[in-house]
């Protein structure tokens, strides 16, 4: 098939990877197979430890239990196919990696929207507590979810649409270890202005607003905080929040940096380097930064632990 130009248009890709450095390439392989491993791990442990624990079907696991399913299906659309550039030459069809793409924003914008979902369910709590069975009732919960999958499927559909309109014939070599937006609009040989005006769109609507609820909520939340008198009481409502407040900040700090730039095409290294926290590195965190100090989470694996043991 030609373009319009007359050159052949690209049906592959070729992914560079994390590094060309053949000497890094091996110790690379383990450490991001062993990363990817605790992810799994520990998102499908949290997922099926909220699902046997009555005691856990509350609206904060309630959103902890689908933000641990999306960073459990995130990894899977990216690190797979990230281990084999450090084993071999990683092709991609045009099929696939427009796939990748839409299932990578997807989840990302997903993620973006049940923490905000979670840093409203925190106000709520300390904030409203009276409230907060009549306002994070079953079916507002519901109600919430449904729209952060939603708003992934249209941000997904929006910047998947726009890449498929354009021509790549200026090579197909991807300097990336998947199919992200910025890598894939140096190859293209049309216009790319209405791609990077949608990346500043979808970006910042998903990016920019939740980042202001969330700022609101914990606003609200320490303000209600420093008005409560007992210590001890000050430092339990706290502690329900800094989990949260550690997820937000790897996973916000690392998705601006990367596309609220001047142009949504930047430097490859920062780029990878920034990927790696938000598309790997958070997704594997996750499940330790909510657990570790969750005294609800320990007392419910003691308990399937005992359960398991007396079967």
């Amino acid at each position: 098939m030609a373009s319009s130009n007359g050159s052949t248009t690209v049906k592959e890709f070729i992914l560079l990877g994390l590094t060309q450095q053949p000497e890094l390439q091996l110790p690379l392989f383990f450490l991001f197979l062993g990363i990817y491993v605790v992810s799994m791990v520990g998102n499908l442990g949290l997922m099926v430890l909220i699902i046997l624990n009555p005691h856990l079907h509350t609206p904060m696991y309630y959103f902890l239990f689908n933000l641990s399913f999306i960073d459990f299906c995130y990894s899977s659309v990216i690190t797979p196919k990230m281990l084999v550039s450090f084993v071999k030459q990683n092709i991609i069809s045009h099929a696939e990696c427009m796939t990748q793409l839409f299932f990578f924003a997807f989840f990302v914008i997903d993620e973006c929207c049940i923490l905000t979902a979670m840093a409203y369910d925190r106000y709520v709590a300390i904030c409203k507590p009276l409230l907060y069975q009549v306002t994070m009732s079953h079916q507002v919960c519901f109600v919430l979810t449904m729209s952060v999958y939603t708003m992934g499927f249209v941000g997904a559909m929006a910047h998947t649409v726009c890449m498929l309109r354009l021509t790549f014939c200026a090579g197909n070599i991807i300097n990336h270890y998947m199919c992200d937006i910025p890598p894939l609009l140096k190859l293209s040989c049309t216009s790319t202005t209405i791609n990077e005006l949608v990346v500043f769109i979808v970006v910042g609507v998903n990016v920019i607003g939740p980042s202001l609820i969330i700022f609101t909520s914990y606003t609200l939340i320490i303000s209600n905080i420093s008005h409560i008198r007992s210590t001890e009481s000050r430092s339990k409502a706290f502690s329900t929040c800094s989990s949260h407040i550690i997820a937000v900040s790897i996973f916000f700090g690392a998705s601006a940096f990367m596309y609220l730039k001047p142009s949504p095409i930047g430097t490859v290294g920062e780029d990878k380097v920034s990927t790696v926290f938000y598309t790997i590195v958070g997704p594997m965190l996750n499940p330790f930064i909510y657990s570790l100090r969750n005294k609800d989470v320990h007392i419910a694996l003691t308990k399937t632990f005992k359960k398991s043991m007396l079967i």
